[in-house]
C-alpha cells in the first residue's frame, strides 16, 4: 500500500528535505509505508550534485544545495512536485529501471491531456515538440521541457522525484540555465494552451501511478 499525501500550502524546501529523510528511515524500519507526496514550493532554485556555478545567472531567489541528481532547477507555485518514496528492495534494485518508470509515469500522465512527451538522450526530463516556434539553427524542431526528474536513493529507498509545470511563472527560469541545457526552453501545461488545474493533474498522476507501480 502506497500512501498519498497532499499539502495545500507551499512547503519550504528545508522542511521537505527533513520530512523525506525521516520518512525514508521510517520506511526502512517498517514503521511507515511507501508514499507519494504532492506539494508545491515557494519560489527558489535548487542545485543538484552536478550543478555548475556558471549556470546560476541571477540568484533572485534563495538557492538550496541538494544531494539529488541533476543540476540547477527552479521550483515555485504552479508547479506540481511529486516526491516519490518507494522501497526498491521490494521492487527490484535497479535505479535505471526506476528512473525509466518515472519518465513513463510523466509521459502517460501527459497523454491524458493529449500532450505527447518525449525522452531525449543527453537531456534530462520530459520534453514536448514546439513546431509553432522557429526551428533551431541545425533545422531541428524546437523543444521545451515540461517536467524535470531528479532522484536520490538511500539503502534502496527512493526520495525526491519529479516536477511538472502546470502554471508557474516561466520568467523565473531565466535566473538559471535549467539542468545545464541552454539551447532549449521551458514550458507548462497552460503555456501549451491547456487550462489544466493542479487537481486535474493529481487525478491523472494517481491513476497512472497505480497502473505502473503496482506490485
Amino acid at each position: 500500500m502506497v500512501e498519498w499525501i497532499s499539502s495545500p500550502d507551499p512547503v519550504p524546501y528545508p522542511a521537505a528535505i527533513d520530512w523525506m529523510e525521516d520518512r525514508v528511515d521510517a520506511i526502512l524500519s517498517g514503521r511507515q509505508p511507501e508514499c507519494v507526496w504532492l506539494l508545491e514550493h515557494p519560489p527558489m532554485y535548487t542545485a543538484g550534485t552536478g550543478a555548475k556555478a556558471t549556470d546560476l545567472l541571477d540568484p533572485r531567489f534563495e538557492v538550496h544545495p541538494t544531494r539529488r541528481g541533476g543540476q540547477y532547477t527552479y521550483h515555485g507555485p504552479g508547479q506540481r512536485i511529486a516526491y516519490v518514496l518507494l522501497d526498491l528492495n521490494l521492487r527490484g534494485r535497479d535505479i535505471r529501471a526506476y528512473v525509466e518508470q518515472l519518465e513513463t509515469w510523466v509521459i502517460r500522465t501527459l497523454d491524458t491531456f493529449q500532450i505527447r512527451g518525449h525522452i531525449r538522450d543527453g537531456r534530462v526530463g520530459v520534453w514536448v515538440e514546439r513546431p509553432e516556434k522557429p526551428p533551431l539553427a541545425n533545422g531541428q524542431v524546437h523543444e521545451d521541457k515540461v517536467a524535470a526528474i531528479g532522484v536520490r536513493v538511500r539503502k534502496w529507498v527512493t526520495f525526491h522525484g519529479l516536477a511538472i509545470n502546470v502554471e508557474p511563472d516561466l520568467n523565473h527560469y531565466s535566473g538559471i540555465i535549467p539542468c545545464g541545457i541552454a539551447d532549449f526552453g521551458v514550458t507548462s501545461l497552460v503555456d501549451l494552451g491547456l487550462p489544466v488545474t493542479m487537481a486535474d493533474l493529481d487525478v491523472a498522476l494517481r491513476r497512472e501511478f497505480t497502473e505502473l507501480f503496482a506490485i
